[in-house]
């Protein structure tokens, strides 16, 4: 595991060479697969969240096309739990009496429709397919 941890730190030390230099690696940049790369490396830097908090601002104002809607959806949701705030999408789960569920999800009654405006399957759909990885 902490072999994994340096190699996660240095990743995130690169990527934030990368973004002083050129800004977020949007797909005109670096292509599909190297924008989601990007993306994945950010959303796991937990260990620097102001690092992910400025990736995500970034991320919002990039041009459509350039990122994903459902990849801001999850780091949206992780920057806000880091901060101490309710996450909007219900990405980020736990696990309670051995069951997922969304942590500190603001406006459950919404969700779905939060989902669906950046592509992301509903919410029951999220855990099932969630459960269904992990079991």
């Amino acid at each position: 595991m902490d072999e994994v941890v340096h190699i996660d730190q240095a990743n995130t030390q690169w990527l934030k060479i990368v973004v002083q230099r050129h800004g977020w690696p949007g797909q005109s940049l670096v292509g599909r697969h190297g924008a989601a790369a990007a993306w994945l490396l950010v959303q796991h830097a937990d260990h620097d969240p102001s690092f992910q908090r400025r990736c995500l601002d970034l991320m919002a104002t990039m041009p459509t096309g350039e990122v994903e809607p459902h990849h801001i959806a999850y780091l949206t949701d992780r920057v806000l739990l880091a901060e101490g705030a309710l996450q909007l999408y219900g990405t980020q789960l736990q696990q309670v009496a051995g069951v997922y569920q969304p942590s500190n999800l603001a406006n459950a009654d919404s969700v779905d429709q939060r989902r669906a405006s950046v592509g992301l399957e509903p919410l029951a759909e999220y855990l099932r397919r969630f459960l269904d990885g992990y079991t």
